[in-house]
């Protein structure tokens, strides 16, 4: 009998012990949610689907389409939150005409903002390109933003550099208070995150905007201070937005592109980035290291960068569980959506009416600007070749500058010097596209031909060199070509796609070769790789070879000049004139001079042929450009047609 009892007393424990662990898991199972986090970045003002420099609609870019990508991935998801990683305010002529022609007034709504606002953007980050105006104009700008600015390493300049209470010169980040839907329609609260960076390289791109106002710190050091504080404070998911590139290998302090260790620093859920208009994920993206191409993650953290201008849209798709009393992610996709279809060469986004609606009236006055005559051409003018031999897009800039610097120098001690130019093509392809090139035809030259030309708003400085500087100025471009083996493959592709165009400095004044059998001698980020190589051979100036000490005043803009681009030797010590006039508006006031001067009132933009690309025997060197250039070949007998791609590209080779 007692054994009955003992086991039935058992059996009734063991009924209630399960009862109880059945209860307890179902209520650590908590609510599942989905959220989805949507990215735009690098929009540089191209609101509308149009090209201001070609005069006409685009359907290959535009935040106009990709906020038909933004309503239909809202739709498809119960929960979702937009971001914003900046470089928004600045980079074609509609961003121009809000800040330099008839600038933004106090309680004036930027454009931006007037389309922003209404698509209820939650948060967004400030860009280096937002700095290009000045503060002024920025913190004018940002004030019409119905969604905050959130920005954590950029500090006032207190002159007091090390000081734990320097005062932010933005807010460093924002806790967000969202409510989700979870599948049974049941809504749950939940505290979003975020905290935004920009590249601290800003001091030396913007020196003159920014020099004496702010400081810039490290974006590694800042997360790890913040991150763990917005924890603290209630943050039950953490997205970080910087505006940086993702680079493989070690990541020095102060780095320009800090994804890859900031995606190490714990409590950051999710990564938004940008800055170098790439795309992740992406196979570009392949061989780098700790990365899941097929979930979009860096070390195992969500991870997502949209392109630029609008032509992609970033999503991040979370599962979010709260079974233990606070939300977890327990699953992460990250991916981009296009607005036109690359292999098929066709639009998957509508622009939506609603930009256009609100931005009509600016984007009329901006047309009205852009078609604003400066000159008359009697050659086109066109940029498909700049990247393998002396160039008329590049020639017509470097023109501009001397002969800007030639009469600033009159009357001063620096007169006495050659002055030379540096000037590097903008618009070539790549990265940005096939049909990203400048192609003016012969003919009136606009406004909007000039913006083609100097795509930025940089500023003219000059810079007091030595024939040694010169020289290593040139071999640092140099790293624009590929190393040919002599006696390797009997074709072999002469440019580097890692490298940007942007940093192809052609130097004017002197003249030049290279020669592409040697190694770079520096890398692409200004370091010395190969301290024996010297790609540039026979540097010149009036038939004479550059002795090392020789003295030179060359034409720049505020970029290299303060250091942008790593180039070797280049700083504001070596400044000799900081021109208050754009780039853009020297190379306005030369050619309406040219004009004018002419015998028959046209400009020639012909290249004098300063340097070239010396034969390699027995290799044809190949390279890739525009299907477009084809037209032009009849003008670059050096330059012969391979192949057309059907791609909207082109194999080219040079010609002995």
């Amino acid at each position: 009998m007692r054994n009955r009892l003992v086991n039935g007393f058992g059996f009734v424990r063991a009924i209630g012990v399960g009862c109880i662990a059945l209860l307890l898991c179902s209520a650590g199972q908590g609510a599942e949610v989905r959220l989805r986090i949507l990215e735009t970045t690098d929009v540089h003002m191209n609101l509308l689907s149009y090209d201001y420099y070609q005069d006409k609609t685009t359907d290959q870019y535009g935040l106009a389409r990709a906020i038909s990508l933004i309503k239909a991935a809202r739709a498809e998801a119960p929960n979702s939150l937009l971001f914003d990683n900046g470089d928004l305010l600045q980079g074609n002529p509609m961003g121009d005409y809000v800040a330099k022609v008839k600038p933004l007034k106090d309680g004036e709504v930027h454009p931006a903002y007037r389309v922003m606002n209404q698509l209820g953007y939650d948060a967004a980050n400030i860009g280096n390109h937002e700095f290009n105006y000045g503060l002024d104009f920025l913190r004018r700008s940002l004030k019409g933003a119905n969604f905050p600015y959130v920005n954590a390493n950029i500090y006032v300049d207190d002159k007091d550099r090390d000081s734990e209470q320097a005062k932010h010169a933005f807010m460093p980040y924002v806790l967000l208070d969202r409510q989700l839907v979870d599948a049974q329609g049941k809504t749950h609260s939940i505290k979003v995150g975020v905290i935004g960076f920009a590249p601290p390289q800003i001091m030396l791109w913007d020196k003159g905007n920014l020099d004496g106002k702010v400081i810039a710190r490290d974006v590694l050091e800042t997360a790890k201070k913040y991150v763990p504080l917005m924890r603290a404070q209630g943050a039950q998911l953490v997205i970080a937005i910087p505006h940086a590139g993702f680079e493989k290998g070690a990541v020095a302090a102060f780095s320009e592109n800090a994804v890859g260790p900031l995606t190490e620093i714990a409590g950051i859920d999710a990564v938004l980035f940008g800055h170098s208009h790439a795309e992740f994920p992406s196979q570009s993206f392949a061989r780098h290291p700790k990365v899941n191409l097929e979930r979009g993650t860096i070390n195992g953290v969500a991870a997502v960068m949209p392109g630029r201008w609008g032509d992609h849209l970033g999503v991040i798709d979370f599962s979010l569980d709260n079974a233990g009393g606070q939300w977890k992610v327990v699953d992460s996709r990250a991916s981009i959506r296009p607005i036109f279809d690359r292999t098929t060469r066709k639009s998957v986004a509508e622009a939506d009416a609603m930009v256009e609606q609100t931005l009509g009236d600016v984007h009329a006055a901006t047309l009205e600007y852009v078609r604003n005559k400066v000159a008359f051409s009697s050659a086109p003018i066109y940029s498909y070749f700049a990247l393998v031999g002396d160039d008329p897009s590049v020639q017509v800039v470097s023109n501009a500058q001397i002969a800007y610097v030639k009469r600033a120098m009159q009357g001063t001690d620096y007169e006495k010097y050659p002055v030379l130019s540096a000037a590097a093509p903008f618009k070539t392809g790549g990265r940005q596209g096939w049909d990203y090139y400048t192609d003016i035809p012969a003919g009136p030259l606009a406004i909007k031909n000039v913006a083609d030309l100097y795509v930025y708003p940089n500023t003219l400085k000059a810079m007091l060199l030595t024939g040694a500087e010169v020289r290593e100025w040139i071999e640092m471009s140099a790293g624009q070509f590929n190393q040919i083996d002599p006696k390797g493959d009997a074709q072999q592709l002469l440019l580097n796609d890692g490298f940007r165009s942007y940093n192809f400095d052609t130097l004017d004044g002197v003249t030049y070769e290279f020669d592409v059998t040697q190694p770079a001698r520096y890398d692409a980020n200004g370091k010395m790789i190969s301290p024996t190589a010297h790609r540039v051979k026979n540097l010149s100036y009036q038939g004479q070879l550059v002795q090392h000490d020789a003295k030179f005043i060359v034409a720049t803009n505020n970029y290299r000049a303060f250091g942008g681009g790593n180039f070797p030797g280049l700083n504001a010590s070596k400044v000799v004139l900081e021109a208050p006039e754009e780039n853009r508006q020297v190379l306005i006031e030369y050619l309406r001079m040219m004009d004018m001067l002419s015998a028959n009132k046209q400009v020639n933009p012909s290249a004098d042929g300063n340097w070239h690309i010396a034969p390699v025997p027995g290799v044809r060197l190949t390279f890739l450009s525009a299907s477009k250039a084809q037209r032009y070949l009849d003008g670059h007998p050096k330059i012969r047609l391979i192949k057309d791609n059907a791609d909207g590209s082109a194999l080219y080779e040079l010609v002995p």
